[in-house]
């Protein structure tokens, strides 16, 4: 019978000795839990590394568990727009320093999630030769299909006007939107609470709506070149063992990314959960936990 995992309890106040100044003043948070071969855990948008606490709960006896919360999310700083740009670019430079600093060599296995992946898969394709395996839990690292329609809410978020500032940045309306469909079983109270937390004030909610307007929708966005390099390469990970496990009723990362996928990784082992939605890490947990351990532990920097 498999031992059950660590008690664990996510932070949810910042930890001054997991903090890493990143740029003048601004400090990026992160979980460093556990020893072994390391695991970096990316999150997107409007998350943060709370989304992970289970994965870290389960994996924590074996690996060295690395999970930042980007600038502006979670427990990092949340600076205006003066003191940081909240750009792909950046995002990118961010986790580099990180991982540079705490696991400056070494292989890695990955896991993103959601905007994570573009940010997560361009530091490990720049680090190709260190990446051990990837964990893609409905993401991208390319960009949006050409048969694939934003949902009104994001094309309306990215323009930046005042009704999208209002929306986003006053009611929280992206977060808790987030926090209420993105989970087809629905989150416990205390979950969806855990969720909101750090997006509490209109200044709190900066990144959430600087993440939609940094989708590059044409070559004209300040992303677009980056994002074009990480589309570029990320087929190479087919020589790298991957694992897709993917939510079916996610109205974002739907069907014509995973197919996508199919069509750029077909090596990968794919698990497609049909009642999970943009949470999947939270809908399939019971199966999804387990399943993505035993792949991060078949790794060979665990032999």
């Amino acid at each position: 019978m498999q031992r059950p995992a660590d008690p664990y309890s996510h932070p949810r106040t910042a930890r001054p000795d997991r903090l890493l100044e990143i740029a003048p003043q601004v400090r990026v948070h992160y979980v460093d839990e556990g020893r072994g071969p390391t695991v970096v855990m990316v999150h997107g948008n409007p998350t943060w590394s709370f989304m992970y606490r289970n994965l870290i709960a389960e994996l924590r006896s074996t690996h060295r568990c690395i999970v930042p919360d980007h600038v502006g999310c979670g427990l990092s700083d949340k600076p205006d727009d003066s003191r940081y740009a909240y750009r792909l670019e950046n995002r990118v430079a961010d986790l580099e320093t990180l991982v540079d600093r705490l696991a400056p060599d070494g292989p890695i296995t990955w896991v993103v999630h959601d905007w994570g992946g573009m940010i997560g898969l361009t530091v490990a394709l720049r680090r190709f030769e260190r990446i051990d395996r990837v964990v893609l839990l409905n993401t991208s690292g390319f960009f949006k299909p050409m048969s694939k329609r934003l949902p009104r809410s994001i094309r309306l978020a990215s323009t930046g006007n005042m009704l999208a500032r209002f929306l986003v940045q006053g009611c929280n309306a992206f977060a808790r939107g987030a926090a209420y469909w993105g989970s087809i079983r629905g989150l416990p109270p205390e979950v969806r609470r855990g969720y909101l937390a750090p997006y509490d004030s209109w200044s709190n909610r900066r990144a959430t709506l600087r993440f939609v307007q940094d989708i590059p929708i044409d070559p004209s966005h300040p992303s677009y070149e980056l994002t074009a390099w990480t589309d570029s390469q990320v087929a190479r990970l087919n020589e790298k063992p991957v694992l897709i496990c993917w939510g079916r009723r996610d109205f974002v990362f739907d069907d014509h990314f995973l197919n996508e996928w199919r069509g750029r990784l077909p090596n990968a082992e794919l698990h497609v959960f049909e009642n999970a939605g943009h949470y999947v890490i939270e809908d399939a947990r019971e199966e999804l936990i387990p399943l993505a351990a035993r792949f991060i532990r078949e790794g060979a920097s665990s032999s």
